[in-house]
């Protein structure tokens, strides 16, 4: 830590520590706007205000939950300049919801014909004497009328 004009600053290697994240990090936070430009040493060192490491950790959560870089950049310049992006981060939540419920459901008719096809995995294998092939993966390039309908079914439903 430094004392820059009375008040507490940090180096990026202190900032980083403190957020958790790498200075690599800081420096692209910076780079996009995510994290307001540094201030500089003499000796040409960034500073940032104590008040950074929540900025950071800020991100990291946001980031946790779906939103883009892209998305913290637009939204955080806009408060910088003294604007109230709260109706844009809350669209910009809801949007994110509903696409982790889509993803739930996709990954559920995923988990569902993966179940179709492990039970017949599990026929073929019974059916196959030891040291033979069952050809397993070769069932799902559509070669197998059933597994082929199965997987059709699938990718229609996805689409």
């Amino acid at each position: 830590m430094v004392k820059d004009s009375g008040s507490t600053a940090l180096h990026s290697g202190a900032l980083a520590k403190a957020a958790g994240v790498s200075t690599d990090t800081i420096r692209h936070y910076e780079r996009i706007g995510v994290l307001p430009r540094a201030s500089r040493t003499d000796s040409g060192y960034r500073v940032y205000t104590a008040s950074a490491v929540e900025r950071v950790l800020v991100v990291r959560r946001a980031l946790r939950i779906g939103f883009t870089l892209a998305e913290l950049a637009e939204v955080l310049k806009a408060r910088d300049a003294g604007g109230a992006p709260c109706h844009r981060v809350y669209k910009l939540a809801q949007e994110k919801l509903k696409g982790i419920k889509a993803d739930i459901e996709a990954l559920k008719r995923t988990q569902r014909y993966l179940r179709e096809v492990l039970g017949d995995w599990e026929h073929r294998m019974q059916r196959t004497a030891p040291g033979q092939k069952s050809n397993l993966l070769h069932s799902l390039t559509g070669d197998d009328n059933d597994s082929n309908r199965k997987a059709n079914q699938l990718l229609r439903r996805k689409t």
